[in-house]
């Protein structure tokens, strides 16, 4: 019965060695460009309609919907959907400390307009604000830090 002669690096880790050259870096693309169209710009609208919602809520205080409790939910989700968008679209070019900045600042200021709006201090508003952006920071930027390089490059 004839056997394979050993080669150098052969065996299981130059096998395992060769699957993981061989294998992508990145996850494959499910979805094609429209999808990914539909969601940049659906989530937001999604997202600041439920706040706008939210906000509408704790301001009337569980009282009776008006006119202006209305108007103040939709301009609100309209403030937040534009903003989400520009966050989601320029924070992106920015290095990572301002990237991860940039949108937990954003996080924590919607955070602290949302509990302002129950009537208590603001001083508690600002500090929940700031609570939720140091948290969210501190994500982002390990996320950020573990998988680009200093120049912004994604490794993984």
């Amino acid at each position: 019965m004839a056997q394979a002669a050993p080669t150098p690096g052969g065996g299981m880790m130059g096998r395992i060695r060769a699957n993981r050259a061989a294998r992508p870096t990145r996850t494959p693309d499910l979805f094609d460009e429209r999808i990914h169209t539909v969601g940049r710009y659906g989530i937001p609208v999604v997202l600041g309609l439920v706040y706008g919602l939210w906000a509408a809520a704790n301001r009337r205080d569980g009282g009776e919907i008006t006119g202006w409790n209305i108007l103040f939910g939709f301009v609100t989700a309209i403030v937040f959907i534009v903003l989400c968008i520009a966050v989601a679209t320029f924070a992106p070019l920015l290095k990572r400390e301002l990237h991860s900045l940039v949108k937990s600042a954003f996080a924590g200021a919607a955070i602290g307009f949302l509990y302002s709006q129950t009537g208590e201090s603001i001083y508690r508003s600002v500090a929940l604000g700031v609570v939720v952006t140091a948290g969210i920071f501190l994500v982002f930027f390990y996320r950020y830090y573990t998988r680009e390089d200093g120049a912004g490059n994604r490794i993984r």
